[in-house]
């Protein structure tokens, strides 16, 4: 998993208009990108959902936002228009994305091993380089985590 003092990936991903965006047009803002399980299921809307509510606060401290799953274009598109996210999520069917920041790993749910993406949120700074990670999100308080950092 991408580290701190790791740089951001090179990756260019579809974002949710079927529109390219490239990790190189994300550096000079602080960044925030977060990995989701999938789009539309509780647990992953309630986070989004609390991004979104403090989106603001977020801006207003300096962040940029981005949520990445492995879902379709479509899926990502419907979950983005549902609930008017003011930021951009990234359909990474490939898991060209998730591999590069290490979040796709063997998990464990109601003793079934299974292969998935681990929910993480990574901060970069305006070079691109990461300062924080967050491997144990609570989704009804992403945003705070993320704003005492």
């Amino acid at each position: 998993m991408l580290k701190v003092g790791d740089k951001l990936p090179k990756f260019e991903g579809i974002n949710q208009d079927g529109k390219a965006v490239t990790s190189s047009e994300l550096i000079g803002k602080k960044l925030v990108i977060f990995f989701y399980p999938q789009a539309n299921t509780p647990t992953c809307t309630v986070e989004a959902c609390n991004l979104s509510d403090n989106y603001s606060q977020l801006k207003k401290a300096g962040f940029q936002l981005l949520g990445i799953s492995g879902d379709t274009v479509k899926k990502q598109k419907n979950f983005h228009s549902k609930f008017a996210f003011p930021y951009d999520l990234i359909a990474d069917e490939s898991h060209d994305i998730i591999e590069k920041f290490g979040v796709w790993q063997e998990k464990k749910t109601f003793g079934k091993t299974y292969m998935g993406i681990v929910r993480t949120t990574f901060i970069f700074d305006e070079k691109g380089v990461c300062t924080r990670v967050i491997e144990k999100v609570t989704s009804k308080t992403a945003a705070q985590q993320i704003l005492e950092g």
